[in-house]
């Protein structure tokens, strides 16, 4: 009986993944100035004001990386706000796009 609850279980979970609808999924690279100067605190202060969800870090080599999903509308127009706010410090910036499930809740400094 055990055996047979946990399958379906198991056929419900699957069927939820597959159900699951896919957001807008970027990795974004910033590079220059971009360590040291409150670019992550500025990248949480920014992700307040759009429904996004995701982190930012600094990366051993000077870069900074940004992970951000949501509507890709509110993605876009994230990603550009950040770039504004800290226009400065940013002498390049790499964007990676792809659909996928959506995988984050909120956004953090790592």
């Amino acid at each position: 009986m055990r055996a047979a609850g946990s399958r379906r279980k198991e056929s419900r979970r699957r069927a939820n993944l597959l159900f699951m609808p896919e957001i807008h999924f970027e990795t974004v690279h910033f590079t220059g100035r971009v360590q040291g100067v409150g670019f992550r605190y500025a990248a949480l202060q920014v992700s307040r004001e759009f429904e996004v969800a995701g982190w930012v870090a600094n990366l051993p080599d000077g870069r900074v990386q940004l992970e951000v999903e949501g509507d890709r509308a509110a993605v876009d127009r994230f990603v550009t706000a950040v770039e504004e706010r800290m226009h400065g410090h940013i002498r390049k910036t790499e964007r990676n796009a792809a659909p996928r499930a959506a995988q984050f809740s909120g956004f953090s400094i790592r």
